[in-house]
């Protein structure tokens, strides 16, 4: 009976013991280090393990790293006191903190080549030229016999991108006008290739001829090409490389991304603002200005906006000088800036929040909740309006990301995404994984 009782009792104590070291500060900061840091080249870190004891660190790359200054393979340091922890080069190390010979964490790190990037503003006019022409609807041609839609009849859809017409790759509807007549004249069908989403297929479409002006027609509402405004996001003064927008740009009719064949980005000025209010989105409107100077090509479309070369250093920045950029786990809520203009081609600086962030390990859209706090730009727009998308996020001095999308019943609030997203798309962090011999994370 008493040894029972005594082995209730160590059961007990073992139990709080447990609770008070899984509770407890120490425990909590070794548990909360990751397995893997990225770090870029000649940043500055600290590492938080404090446990009261005094230990090993064993770096495997001292050529890497540097801990408290010292480039040693082993550092005999205070687990209780936060490590300095210096990139040297761009490469791999692991850092592993030992008592004795008894391992108690390990981290890997990877040091990725330092990246600072000019963030942007400006309001910018969006030129897009489609990779071929796309399908927005269907009509019917009066024949004098019936109505019929030789395109709906052929099996195109709406969404539908008509990518080669009698193995004649297409650019623009003049193309498309003179093949369809030339096949009329000769009653002949023709040979179409259509991208639906991911898969190319192979259709043949007779024209029919119009009795109205015996012109022939497939039956098909057509277009070669969008227009409108956005925000410039960065601009990386090495490569020449930008990114604008935070999100894909969608045909107007069929909800579809826009498949680029080719494009232009140009100045645009701010003429006014429709404030937003709720269930009614606010919008930028801005005129096209200067539309002969060209700023840059677009040569991608995707869910984080439209990617690029500038063929010039960007005018009007807020900033001229590179600032470093944040992954997306040194994102954290708290106050932060955004760049934008809401007046003419003045790129000016508002007060935000970043209010909530997602943890992301791989691309997505919508990484942060952003709040608008600023009172100027409150009174302006209400917040976050159309338009505004793109709009860099600064916070603690580093790029962040963009404004992306407003809240339709809360303007002051929206979402955000983060600017590695953009950066990899940019064509910029791959160029650093396999200057790594890295796999995309």
């Amino acid at each position: 009976m008493i040894r029972n009782h005594k082995r209730k009792w160590i059961g007990s104590l073992l139990l709080l013991l447990t609770a008070f070291i899984v509770t407890s500060t120490p425990f909590h900061d070794v548990t909360s280090l990751p397995k893997e840091l990225r770090l870029f080249e000649g940043s500055l870190s600290q590492l938080k393990l404090s446990v009261p004891v005094m230990g090993t660190l064993v770096n495997s790359n001292p050529e890497i790293l540097q801990v408290n200054g010292k480039e040693a393979r082993e550092v005999h340091v205070d687990f209780s006191q936060p490590l300095q922890v210096a990139p040297k080069k761009v490469g791999q190390a692991r850092l592993q903190w030992r008592v004795g010979k008894l391992p108690i964490k390990e981290v890997k790190v990877n040091v990725l080549p330092d990246l600072k990037v000019i963030p942007g503003g400006q309001s910018i006019g969006v030129k897009l030229q489609t990779a071929g022409v796309l399908v927005v609807g269907h009509h019917l041609v009066d024949t004098g016999k019936e109505k019929v839609s030789p395109g709906e009849k052929s099996g195109i859809h709406v969404g539908d991108m008509i990518v080669k017409m009698n193995d004649l790759y297409i650019n623009d509807m003049s193309e498309v006008k003179k093949i369809v007549n030339e096949a009329g004249a000769k009653n002949q069908s023709i040979q179409l290739m259509v991208v639906r989403g991911k898969e190319k297929i192979v259709l043949t479409l007779k024209p029919a001829q119009d009795k109205k002006d015996n012109q022939y027609r497939m039956g098909l509402y057509i277009r070669d090409s969008a227009a409108g405004v956005g925000t410039l996001t960065f601009y990386e003064p090495e490569s020449k490389a930008y990114g604008a927008l935070g999100h894909v740009i969608s045909d107007v009719d069929t909800g579809q991304p826009i498949v680029v064949g080719d494009g232009q980005i140009v100045q645009a000025s701010v003429t006014s603002i429709e404030k937003g209010q709720s269930g009614n989105p606010g919008e930028k409107f801005a005129r096209f200005y200067n539309e002969n100077e060209v700023l840059g090509n677009i040569s991608k479309n995707t869910p984080f906006g439209i990617f690029g070369k500038m063929y010039d250093k960007p005018k009007r920045a807020k900033r001229n000088e590179p600032l470093p950029v944040a992954l997306a786990e040194q994102v954290k809520e708290g106050p932060a800036k955004i760049l934008t203009v809401v007046n003419g081609q003045e790129v000016e600086e508002f007060e935000i929040e970043i209010v909530n962030v997602v943890k992301q390990h791989f691309p997505a859209t919508k990484g942060m909740i952003i709040k608008v706090n600023d009172k100027r730009l409150l009174e302006k727009t209400g917040g976050i309006v159309q338009g505004m998308s793109g709009s860099p996020i600064i916070q603690e001095g580093k790029v962040v990301g963009a404004v992306t999308h407003v809240f339709v019943n809360d303007p002051t609030s929206g979402y955000g995404c983060f600017i590695e997203w953009m950066l990899q798309d940019a064509g910029l962090t791959i160029k650093q994984q396999q200057s790594m011999g890295l796999k995309a994370s």
